[in-house]
């Protein structure tokens, strides 16, 4: 009689991911090595062997929201093994939840793994499914975010990022080109450029050249966003090619020209957290001196379409009302697109906790209500402006058709970035519409932070 052997059911991890976009790219990273290692994926606690916490720890309130993740995760599951940037404190972790397996840093993947190993040892090879399977993604299928490097160089006062994630490591050129091909060939129609510093791409790397499609590229902001620009999707489209975290260095200038030809999205997402010269020089803020507002002048001559979005932060030590004030009056003249706006709070080991004169809270609260109604009226005055043009737009979801039959969708347009900015809201949707479709929208209505509109015509 032959005997048959029965396969083990397979090892199963739920991941729960908190933080930034870099986090997330993280949290893919590591569910792919996993499920390379024979592991499946878990959508609840109840199905997981063992769940994954990646956390961040930018900020107390997102340390506390980490560590509140954890207490879920070990109330729900109680198997739980914790990484990411508040991997770093792994005493404070502990203190709260001895029980934990495990505690690891950023984008440490191999310690992440090998702990999963000890926790939950693999009970299936590798090789049993002989399809190969496409890399996890946690966003939606036809968006991804494409990482370039690691870490940072700055030293600005508020922030504890190369603390946490170390200092600026650039991937190779061609390893990111790669990637990127892949996920277009894959169904992404929109590529998120993200790093700490965008415009400081392949610095620690002198700006290597690597071999890509018979021609030499350097690791560049530059020469990868003219590479970017080439990738077509399988049915021809150019995918859309977004570029965050972008420091305004002089080279950033050479990026609208490629924005203007429609090689890459018109939309650059810079930091500038002020506009104050006190505050940026006591926040130790690199290229505090470029005149910005000359160069937004500039850029939008070149490419008119251009939608520039910014954070800020209000309430830095020292910040005086003249301050705030010379701030409000920048971002009036400066007309950004869409603006996020931050009350300063301390990070444990930034040097900006030792600076004196700290802002009391309850100005840093009339700060912030002050400058979201200078920035909300500027958003909706430029959205009103919008309201009977025609607009390129790519669905992110189609809604269930109501009683009367109506479909409708939500989608972005060039100047939405998912989960940050606004959304483009349509009615009457043909039923065959899809997610990552493109269409040309007539926008009917705009309030101060979305669009309102209907589709003329689909791509």
């Amino acid at each position: 009689m032959n005997a048959t052997t029965t396969l083990p059911d397979q090892k199963k991890v739920g991941m729960v991911s908190l933080g930034c976009p870099k986090a997330l790219v993280d949290s893919e990273r590591i569910l792919t090595r996993l499920r390379a290692d024979g592991y499946a994926m878990s959508s609840d606690y109840a199905g997981a062997d063992v769940v994954l916490v990646n956390t961040c720890g930018f900020l107390d309130s997102a340390k506390e929201e980490s560590l509140a993740a954890i207490g879920e995760a070990i109330t729900e599951n109680g198997r739980v093994i914790v990484t990411g940037c508040m991997g770093e404190e792994a005493d404070v972790i502990r203190a709260r939840y001895p029980q934990v397996l495990a505690v690891t840093g950023a984008h440490q993947y191999e310690q992440v793994v090998e702990a999963v190993h000890q926790a939950a040892p693999p009970s299936q090879g590798p090789f049993i499914d002989l399809i190969p399977q496409p890399d996890i993604k946690l966003t939606p299928r036809h968006y991804s975010y494409l990482k370039i490097s690691e870490g940072c160089n700055h030293t600005c006062a508020f922030c504890i990022i190369p603390q946490l994630r170390g200092k600026l490591a650039s991937r190779r050129v061609d390893a990111v080109l790669r990637e990127a091909e892949k996920l277009v060939a894959a169904g992404t129609k929109e590529l998120l450029v993200i790093s700490q510093d965008t415009s400081a791409y392949g610095v620690d790397i002198r700006h290597e050249e690597r071999l890509w499609k018979d021609h030499p590229v350097r690791a560049h902001m530059t020469d990868l966003a003219r590479e970017l620009g080439q990738l077509r999707t399988p049915q021809g489209e150019t995918p859309w090619v977004r570029l965050h975290y972008v420091y305004p260095y002089p080279h950033v200038d050479a990026v609208i020209p490629m924005m203007a030809e429609g090689l890459l999205t018109p939309y650059l997402d810079i930091p500038f957290q002020h506009a104050s010269p006190s505050v940026l020089r006591a926040m130790k803020r690199p290229a505090n001196e470029a005149k910005v507002l000359e160069r937004l002048k500039s850029w939008r001559e070149i490419c008119p379409e251009i939608a520039v979005r910014s954070s800020f932060v209000v309430g830095f030590p020292g910040e005086t009302e003249d301050d705030f004030q010379y701030l409000l009056r920048w971002l009036e003249e400066a007309q950004l697109d869409r603006v996020g706006a931050f009350r300063f709070e301390p990070v444990e080991g930034a040097a900006a906790n030792l600076l004196p004169d700290p802002v009391p809270e309850a100005v840093k609260e009339e700060r912030y209500a002050r400058i979201m109604e200078v920035t909300e009226r500027i958003s909706a005055a430029k959205l009103a402006g919008k309201v009977g043009s025609t607009v390129d737009i790519i669905i992110d979801e189609v809604g269930e058709p109501d009683e009367d039959g109506d479909i409708g969708a939500t989608g972005r347009s060039q100047a939405d970035a998912p989960e940050i900015d606004g959304a483009v809201y349509l009615r009457n949707v043909p039923a065959t519409l899809a997610p990552g479709d493109f269409v040309t929208a007539k926008i009917e209505d705009a309030d101060a932070h979305d669009l309102f509109g209907v589709i003329s015509r689909a791509r």
